[in-house]
């Protein structure tokens, strides 16, 4: 990969991060959120606890003989197929690797699984030229459409 922290164009940067993506139940995304923001901002330029998510998909296993499923749910075999609902969550912070470990050390203190399903990548992330009173017309705020309605 080439070296993309020397980019720059007049439209902005581009940064070093981690990105994580995290497989988790929908219900603890926030869980996951708020213990990580014990030890990073999530930060985004001006903007803090900066996260995306999928819509709820599924993941599937199949439990090996001593894993906690077998040793937690009576009656299980092993070798049996489970479905469970899932989301992606994703996030990035700066590429710091001790960053990352207090990250890593937060989110597998709550997650659900003893075992989660987090894939960490070296990646870049755009900066812009930041202007909050451009007069640029496809800006929120100039658009005629302003924000989009808030989920929460």
């Amino acid at each position: 990969m080439s070296n993309l922290s020397q980019y720059t164009a007049k439209s902005g940067t581009l940064v070093p991060v981690f990105t994580l993506e995290i497989q988790t139940v929908p219900a603890d995304i926030d869980r996951i959120l708020d213990a990580v923001m014990k030890v990073n901002p999530l930060s985004y330029g001006r903007y803090q606890r900066n996260a995306s998510y999928s819509a709820v998909g599924a993941e599937t296993a199949q439990p090996e003989e001593g894993s906690t499923t077998t040793a937690h749910v009576e009656g299980f075999v092993a070798g049996q197929t489970e479905t469970y609902p899932m989301v992606e969550l994703k996030i990035s912070i700066e590429r710091d690797t001790a960053a990352l470990a207090r990250v890593m050390d937060a989110i597998l203190e709550v997650h659900h699984y003893e075992e989660p399903c987090i894939f960490v990548r070296e990646d870049y992330s755009s900066r812009s030229a930041y202007n909050p009173h451009s007069d640029n017309p496809n800006r929120w705020w100039n658009n005629g459409r302003g924000l989009p309605d808030r989920i929460s």
